[in-house]
């Protein structure tokens, strides 16, 4: 698990790969997709996905150059792992972000204990 979260960690990165898994993806749409995101940090986290090797960067030799960003395979099987997490949120968005100050009932995790 915790190899996993340090690919995906932080803020962001579970967006990028909810906006990549949607297929390739200029800067600029991804910027725009993101509501809130700096230029600055979006380039970080494209960067730190690149370099974990789940996100392809692609230069293609026009003028002005134009850059896209795409899942590698292990990026799509990491998206593919990620949509039961995204499934989940769904299911609970309301109870969770409606009543974020009542106890949770007792949990799955809480039966097996």
């Amino acid at each position: 698990m915790s190899v996993a979260v340090d690919v995906v960690g932080g803020k962001w990165k579970l967006h990028l790969m909810w906006v990549l898994s949607e297929g390739p993806q200029r800067f600029g749409r991804i910027r725009r997709m993101l509501d809130g995101v700096s230029e600055k940090v979006l380039a970080e986290n494209l960067r730190q996905l690149e370099a974990h090797g789940v996100v392809h960067r692609e230069i293609y030799p026009e003028i002005p150059p134009r850059v896209e960003y795409s899942l590698t395979l292990l990026g799509e099987e990491l998206a593919l792992a990620l949509r039961p997490l995204e499934a989940w949120g769904d299911r609970h968005k309301h109870q969770l972000l409606g009543h974020p100050t009542t106890p949770a009932p007792a949990t799955l995790v809480d039966q097996v204990r």
